[in-house]
């Protein structure tokens, strides 16, 4: 997701490194044994003739010595912020995958099923080879990408009641597919498997539950421009004022004026939304629904970040240039999808 990157401060405290380059400067050094006058010994010691050095009295030191003038210390150039990634590739396939969803939104609901489905089966083999690469843990993906396909596809045909089956017999699968294998990281790989088959298809499943509805196509675009539009000023305002952070140890780059930016755009377009795309909607219910997005996508968003944390990891894939795999892109949206779909339900019914 759009993150502010942390910018080192330059400069430092001058002062104090310059105080450290008089201490060792040409003053203390002639003191010592360095430049010994006339090209005689140093201060402090006479030689004689068996060669063994004897002290004498110093040399008298002269009154009110010339300071020496600090080095001067190149001021280093400021730098300039880095987004850390190839904006103008995230734009492009920003738009391509825009239009890809729009296209299959408006002109055949059935087809965009089929691209939830797809962007679920890529999640799930993103997500399962990072865990076998970096813990090691073999979350089965075959029963996992036909059970993820088959819950999407049955919560558009069945709604609630068929999401639930699905979800329990893709579970199920999951523990009797592991069965195959030796029994060694059984249960740390079923439970990984169905953490997996929750945390992407059946959270997902929640979009084709909103395309079900009589304006279902504007129910799901409402609920990806909202979540696009939090992203989109968390990243705006907390690159332009963001000074507090909000989660150091797990997101370093969030801040909470990028949070607050996150907000207020989501409830101006979150009240747009409502009031002009969704039947029977109310402004206010939007100024509501903005809100509970903002909250919901920035938690999505720090969730997915421990996750990567916790394998070392950046990325979740590469698929997409400029954003990262598709995990990385539906961080947000998948914890947001049954929170919208919730409140479309309590605002303006399920039809």
């Amino acid at each position: 997701m759009p993150i502010v990157p942390d910018v080192p401060a330059h400069g430092g405290n001058q002062d104090d490194d310059r105080g450290a380059a008089r201490l060792g400067g040409p003053l203390f050094h002639d003191e010592n044994y360095g430049n010994a006058p006339y090209g005689g010994e140093p201060h402090g010691l006479a030689v004689h003739g068996d060669d063994t050095p004897t002290a004498r009295p110093p040399a008298a030191a002269p009154q009110n010595p010339e300071p020496m003038p600090d080095a001067p210390h190149p001021v280093p150039a400021p730098q300039k912020k880095s987004a850390g990634r190839d904006l103008g590739a995230a734009i492009g396939v920003g738009v391509g995958l825009g239009a890809v969803i729009v296209a299959s939104l408006f002109v055949v609901k059935a087809v965009f099923v089929g691209v939830v489905a797809v962007a679920v089966v890529v999640g799930l083999w993103e997500l399962t080879s990072r865990l076998q690469e970096r813990k090691g843990i073999r979350a089965p993906l075959v029963p996992l990408a036909v059970g993820g396909a088959a819950m999407v596809v049955a919560g558009y045909v069945r709604g609630t009641e068929g999401a639930w089956v699905a979800m329990a017999l893709t579970a199920l699968a999951v523990l009797v597919w592991r069965m195959t294998e030796p029994p060694e990281g059984y249960l740390k790989d079923v439970t990984a498997g169905v953490f997996a088959a929750f945390y992407v298809p059946f959270l997902a499943t929640f979009v084709a539950l909103m395309l079900t509805a009589d304006d279902g196509a504007f129910r799901v675009m409402t609920f990806l421009v909202l979540t696009v539009v939090s992203d989109t000023g968390a990243y705006a305002v907390g690159w332009r004022f963001g000074k507090n952070k909000l989660a150091p140890r797990i997101s370093p780059g969030k801040t909470r004026e990028g949070l607050l930016g996150a907000v207020a755009f989501a409830m101006v377009a979150g009240a747009l939304c409502m009031q002009f795309l969704i039947d029977d909607g109310s402004w206010w219910q939007g100024l509501v629904l903005g809100f509970a997005v903002a909250a919901s996508a920035t938690l999505g968003d720090l969730g997915e970040s421990m996750i990567k944390r916790d394998l070392g990891i950046k990325d979740m894939g590469t698929l997409l240039p400029g954003h990262g795999g598709i995990m990385d892109r539906l961080d947000s949206l998948l914890p947001t999808a049954p929170v919208v779909w919730m409140l479309f339900v309590l605002f303006v019914g399920s039809g």
